[in-house]
């Protein structure tokens, strides 16, 4: 009842015509972020950062959230007309949404994906609604020592749950935690890693690094390709019929619970929980061989599971401060710059952007609904365009967006750099979104050791003698050995092959 009042305080706050407008404009942004295929969420907020230090908190996070599910919506669109995903959720909308739009079917394919994500996304909202609340108020008992180990586990289900080697993980991580180290010490005050540069002294930038790496990285890495698109543009009857409501019902139940459940947990990528939902469905479906030549479940179950894990994922960093994702590690600079605390106190101090933010999820997901299939034809006008002009355009905005933060001209030459060194580092298979979530987490993290060590004298049995504390930090060992018994056990069955 607690939680339906504040819901309602936060119903009237994101009405207000300046927060409905910023809500506009995120959905809409998102959706174009989506069906431009190598932009990416991450990369589109770390742009708009700058652009949003004249806003209200509220109205700046309300308007990033809506582009972080405007894209789960935008990228089904590129997906079933041109079977080239937007998003690296949408992936697998391609294996049967492709199909169905060239059988004729692209309307309901387009429309199913529309209302079962708007289904997902407003029921994920009520998850996020009742359980973020309740976990800030069970971690109002961390200290220094909880933070520490939960953070650090979250770090260790990065590297376990990343979808290429491990070792390649455990090295992102390292050097983002260097990286995040470099500048002032915030206890001791000293610079660290500066080398004398005074442009070093406050240390990388959150957006310079993000923006490098997502951004201009992913334009780099297209250069010389040329991505012939065929896009359909013939598209009629959008409502889907009887039967495909009654053959995607299902889907959408389990694809919604699916997903958010897996949004929850930290380093999960996207395409896990879509391309397990899909197998489910193809699992218990009664025509198993059919999945792949254009049937709706296997379009519905994906794209409900996209956008409920986009706003499971909120459930961690709005009550524990712990980013799950790349782009929610970018949301977590975000506050911080704002002035805010991420973290159990963020929703007993700032009660009205957290239920602001709730609320606009609602409104966001309306949105979406009435808008994403009348704009369709547009965003088929879009997709003509030239990626070679579009590339233009994002480094320019790239540059832009780094240099408006401080006005600094070294900040575009750190996101250039950091841009090369994305572009090499995917050639070598590396993956990016470890090293940005160990740069937020890593001074939070020494922060939080280091204060666990004052407290406690200089003993390491300060995270063991705390029952939390050592919950955790079991957690993570239990996840190390259990990916160094399948190595072995993977080298073993090799071995015995040969």
């Amino acid at each position: 009842m607690v939680s339906f009042s504040n819901f309602l305080n936060g119903l009237t706050i994101a009405l207000q015509p300046g927060n409905l407008m910023y809500c506009l404009i995120g959905v809409l942004t998102g959706t174009l972020v989506g069906v431009l295929p190598g932009i990416g969420p991450t990369a589109a907020v770390a742009l708009l950062l700058p652009t949003t230090y004249h806003l209200s908190p509220i109205s700046a996070i309300i308007m990033m959230c809506g582009i972080a599910y405007g894209a789960m919506y935008g990228g089904s669109t590129t997906s079933i007309l041109v079977n080239v995903p937007g998003e690296a959720a949408t992936v697998v909308t391609c294996l049967d949404g492709y199909q169905m739009a060239k059988k004729g079917r692209a309307g309901p394919a387009l429309g199913i994906a529309a209302l079962g994500s708007f289904i997902a996304g407003t029921l994920s909202v009520v998850g996020l609604m009742l359980l973020a609340p309740t976990l800030s108020r069970a971690a109002l008992m961390f200290d220094s020592p909880e933070y520490f180990s939960l953070m650090l586990m979250s770090l260790v289900i990065v590297t376990y749950l990343v979808r290429g080697s491990m070792v390649k993980a455990l090295i992102m991580v390292g050097l983002g935690l260097i990286l995040g180290s470099v500048g002032m010490d915030v206890i001791s005050g000293r610079e660290r890693f500066t080398y004398g540069q005074a442009a070093l002294r406050d240390g990388f930038g959150i957006i310079s690094v993000v923006v490098g790496m997502f951004g201009v990285a992913e334009v780099l890495e297209t250069l010389g390709f040329t991505v012939k698109k065929k896009v359909l543009t013939k598209i009629k009857g959008y409502m889907p019929t009887r039967k495909d409501w009654k053959d995607s019902a299902g889907a959408i139940t389990r694809g919604t619970f699916l997903g958010f459940i897996m949004g929850i947990f930290p380093g999960i990528s996207p395409m896990i929980p879509t391309f397990l939902c899909y197998g489910i469905e193809k699992r218990l479906s009664k025509h198993p061989e059919k999945f792949g030549t254009g049937v709706i479940e296997g379009v519905a179950g994906p794209e409900s599971c996209n956008n409920a894990a986009a706003v499971g994922s909120f459930v961690p960093l709005l009550s524990l401060g712990i980013p799950s994702n790349a782009f929610n590690a970018v949301l977590l600079g975000a506050l911080m710059i704002y002035g805010l605390q991420p973290g159990p106190l963020l929703i007993k101090t700032n009660p009205d952007l957290f239920w602001g933010v709730v609320a606009s999820m609602y409104i966001g997901n309306a949105m979406l609904l009435v808008l994403n299939l009348p704009l369709i034809p547009l965003w088929v006008r879009v997709l003509r365009i030239p990626y070679s002009l579009l590339s233009i355009l994002i480094i320019i905005f790239c540059f832009l967006g780094s240099y408006s933060l401080k006005n600094n001209i070294y900040d575009p030459i750190i996101t250039f750099a950091f841009g090369v060194f994305g572009y090499l580092i995917k050639k070598r298979g590396f993956e990016p979104a470890p090293l940005i979530l160990a740069f937020v987490l890593g001074p939070l993290i020494e922060v939080a050791f280091r204060q666990s060590m004052i407290a406690s004298d200089g003993s390491f049995m300060v995270f063991i003698s705390r029952p939390i504390s050592a919950f955790f930090i079991l957690m993570a060992f239990g996840i190390i050995l259990t990916a160094l018994v399948k190595k072995r056990a993977f080298s073993g069955a090799i071995e015995g092959e040969d």
